[in-house]
């Protein structure tokens, strides 16, 4: 595999230094793409940087994924309008720690193959490194009219809103070149692959490896994603869209990517999985024939969704999918967890009833109209039972008397009341 060629049909190159090509079909080359460890998740706006690892690696070449312990203490001002806050050197630990685990889904750290994958973390050589000697041995090599040019440096002084920026996130080219030089040295590491917008940054390391060694480096960028409609990637209402169950389930995982664009399908599948050039063509041609089945939204939702979570974790939003936009059993409806039943019903009317009345028994008509408002009287309620109008668990209620009890309570809690064929209610007996 041509790891330039794999990235080129993928749409994943937006800049490279000439002479990169020449260096990768002629030995095994380390490479690393650098990780800000300011949270405990990586969020998909990650995954681009990643999957580009992934691809290095199936290429025979060597990945390191850096996470920037000492570089995540400052903050990157690329593409950001206001400095950020600064992290305990605990928090960062654990959050090397969390990152490292979801990397293992994508990357292999473990087997004694010569190009298996490394994690570092900057942090390990900056915190001995007195300012004195950084800036003696760094700061020399580099003239500030080089840095003052780099677009992320002139953007956020010229921008209208900006108070301007400190000398400590200036300074920020200067940490990231010297992990290039520094990677270069120890690890043989002759490539550093980021977003578009980390050009200024990266080419500010390869310029300090000539300066200082001699020695040539290499540099190569992705696009940064974009919606086709001008949105931004990988946000949705609630924020972005972690890789972590404990901040977006897997429900919510598969359900974004499963809601994308037939655009951004097409475009998001080369780039977020590794499915061959050949059979995202065919997807392609299949889609166009019958976009309403949504085929790429759903190949391209299960694979993302496998490679992050799993095989059963798919299977699981697959099948909560169906009770709530198809015909799904309630035996399927009984097997979600609550994490998974939350989710599915997020933002689903809810209305709290008494877990002891619950217990002792109470009349479906009672509960509907009287102790919640899904109906707003009695009277309605009989007449959409009797209409077969009323499901409790997905199940048609036909009695009018039908007693709910605690055999009704879905996780011990829960009972799923729907009015029509649209209008759920979650009833959380407490």
């Amino acid at each position: 595999m041509n790891f330039i060629e794999e990235l080129k049909w993928r749409g994943m190159i937006h800049d490279m230094m000439p002479g990169l090509d020449g260096l990768l079909s002629k030995e095994m080359t380390t490479a690393y793409v650098g990780i800000d460890p300011t949270a405990d998740s990586l969020h998909i706006g990650h995954l681009v940087s990643v999957m580009m690892l992934r691809h290095f690696q199936r290429a025979g070449h060597k990945p390191i994924a850096l996470v920037g312990g000492a570089t995540g203490m400052i903050g990157d001002p690329s593409m950001k309008s206001a400095e950020r806050n600064l992290l305990s050197e605990e928090s960062l630990r654990h959050n090397q720690e969390a990152i490292k685990k979801q990397l293992a889904k994508f990357l292999d750290f473990e087997s004694d193959a010569p190009n298996a994958a490394e994690l570092v973390n900057n942090y390990d050589w900056m915190k001995e490194y007195s300012f004195l000697n950084f800036i003696r041995d760094i700061g020399k090599h580099i003239t500030v009219n080089y840095m003052m040019a780099k677009d992320s440096v002139k953007k956020r002084l010229s921008g209208e809103s900006s108070d301007g920026m400190s000398f400590t996130e200036f300074s920020y080219q200067l940490l990231q070149g010297y992990d290039f030089l520094y990677l270069y040295e120890h690890k043989k590491c002759r490539l550093q692959m980021g977003g578009s917008d980390q050009w200024g940054n990266i080419t500010t390391g390869t310029d300090l490896i000539r300066k200082k060694t001699g020695g040539e480096a290499f540099a190569l960028t992705c696009p940064l994603i974009t919606k086709a409609d001008g949105g931004k990637f990988g946000k949705t209402e609630s924020g972005n869209v972690w890789l972590d169950r404990r901040y977006t389930s897997p429900y919510k995982f598969y359900q974004f990517w499963l809601n994308v664009s037939d655009a951004d399908a097409e475009k998001y599948i080369k780039i977020f999985t590794s499915i061959s050039r050949e059979e995202i063509a065919n997807l392609a041609a299949e889609h166009q024939q019958a976009p309403h089945l949504r085929i790429l939204q759903k190949r391209l939702a299960q694979e993302v969704t496998v490679l992050v979570h799993s095989q059963e974790d798919y299977e699981a939003a697959v099948e909560a999918s169906g009770i709530l936009f198809g015909n799904a059993t309630s035996e399927a409806l009984k097997k979600l967890d609550e994490e998974t039943l939350l989710s599915v019903f997020d933002g689903v009317p809810q209305h709290t009833v008494s877990l002891s009345e619950v217990q002792q028994g109470v009349k479906i008509i009672d509960l509907l109209a009287e102790k919640t408002d899904v109906f707003p009287s009695k009277g309605e309620a009989r007449k959409t039972i009797l209409a077969g109008g009323v499901s409790i668990n997905k199940e048609k209620v036909a009695d009018l008397d039908l007693l709910i009890d605690n055999s009704f309570l879905l996780n011990n809690r829960y009972i799923l009341a729907q009015r029509g064929k649209k209008n759920y209610f979650l009833l959380i007996a407490k």
